[in-house]
């Protein structure tokens, strides 16, 4: 049977981890996958999660199944975490899930089983996920204009023009903040015209928020989306733990709905578990237990929220940095847009030859698609990084 099978094309942005990793050249910079790195270049445990973990090794005192729905207790953290103090407070719930692609994958069956015609609209260009999950749950995708080369920023009108084409049947997913892959973010006056559009043409808001805290902060980042939960009457959102916790192996997700009542969003909640079970049955705990460790503890937020604050501002700083550089060096405003995305990431506009004229000129990895992860920057990487930058553009 497995003759049939052709050959496999290679991950675009994990294939470059094996690439970067056998190259052997002492000035190489790793731009491609995106995880947060220190300015020593690791990815360390925050020291909330690691006085987390110590915590738990202590109190806890079995390892036996924590459910379909995972730790509920982590569940309520979620919420409380994005909707607290908005009207869908009370008509929301949530389901643990193996990472926010695993809640991606959920809540796209949800959608199937719920309205099976529904057409999913993604951002042009979105995270590589959203497509592939929504189609493999047996949706239709469309594609709304969004990040505009030119002006390396988003094209809001033309935006606001095509969303406006969603009708009832249609879902439109949007990213909370920090956009992956272009690190360009809509304003709060997008998001509010994004609300009177679902009222008035009655599509359904589906918010991937999976880098609270990286852009302009832990409750700034969540406005748009805290916006959209006080004024429209249903809505999906997924957020993961992987950024802004730094539990990436640990696949600590959440999938969220928005009902117009707490019996509806019951539920749907419901219909998830059971779609969970015929799945993967039950998410994985270790994660999520540290997350509701750390919330749960005054002490342990206050030192998270402190943690999360410098590693969002030390990507502010190295964006100022490598802007900087650009131009007292190379006496050009050409990247100046650099600064102003937000996140880990930022799409240079470079073509797919001149990501490869990076990789094998300079050792610097990025993906073909232009995106480079800020977050992979040292400070000691900024000089060779814009000159490689400038020389190839």
């Amino acid at each position: 049977m497995f003759s049939n099978l052709p050959t496999p094309s290679l991950d675009p942005i994990l294939s470059l981890s094996v690439a970067f990793r056998s190259d052997t050249r002492p000035d190489k910079v790793d731009l491609g996958i995106g995880v947060y790195r220190n300015s020593l270049g690791e990815t360390p445990i925050m020291n909330a999660v690691q006085s987390a973990q110590e915590k738990l090794a202590q109190t806890q005192s079995t390892k036996a199944y924590v459910g379909l729905a995972g730790c509920e207790e982590f569940n309520q953290s979620m919420i409380d975490l994005l909707l607290k103090g908005t009207s869908a407070y009370d008509r929301c719930t949530a389901v643990q899930t193996p990472g926010a692609s695993g809640a991606l994958r959920m809540l796209g069956d949800l959608v199937k089983v719920a309205q099976p015609n529904s057409t999913v609209w993604i951002s042009n260009p979105s995270y590589v996920n959203h497509r592939p999950v929504m189609e493999a749950a047996g949706l239709k995708v469309k594609q709304y204009s969004y990040f505009d080369p030119a002006t390396k920023q988003v094209n809001a009108s033309r935006m606001l023009e095509e969303i406006a084409k969603a009708g009832s049947n249609d879902i439109v997913l949007l990213h909370g903040c920090c956009h992956n892959p272009t690190g360009a973010d809509i304003d709060f006056s997008v998001w509010q015209e994004i609300a009177s559009l679902a009222k008035k043409n009655g599509f359904t808001p589906f918010v991937d928020i999976a880098y609270q805290g990286f852009g302009d902060g832990l409750e700034e980042d969540a406005k748009g989306l805290q916006f959209l939960a006080d004024n429209v009457e249903e809505m999906l959102i997924t957020t993961s733990c992987s950024k802004n916790f730094g539990l990436y192996r640990e696949r600590t997700g959440a999938a969220i709905v928005v009902g117009k009542s707490l019996t509806e969003a019951s539920n749907a909640k419901g219909k998830i578990l059971n779609l969970a079970r015929a799945t993967y049955t039950m998410p994985p705990d270790h994660g999520a237990a540290i997350v509701k460790t750390i919330l749960q503890d005054n002490a342990l937020t206050e030192n998270w929220k402190k943690e999360l604050n410098e590693m969002q501002g030390r990507l502010v700083n190295l964006r100022k940095a490598l802007c900087q550089e650009i131009r007292d060096v190379y006496n050009t405003s050409q990247f100046d847009f650099i600064e102003k995305h937000k996140g880990m990431f930022s799409v240079l506009g470079f073509t797919e030859n001149q990501m490869t004229q990076l990789r094998e000129n300079y050792g610097v990895y990025g993906v073909g698609d232009g995106r480079i992860n800020i977050a992979g920057l040292t400070e000691n990487h900024i000089p060779y990084v814009a000159n490689a930058i400038v020389e190839v553009s």
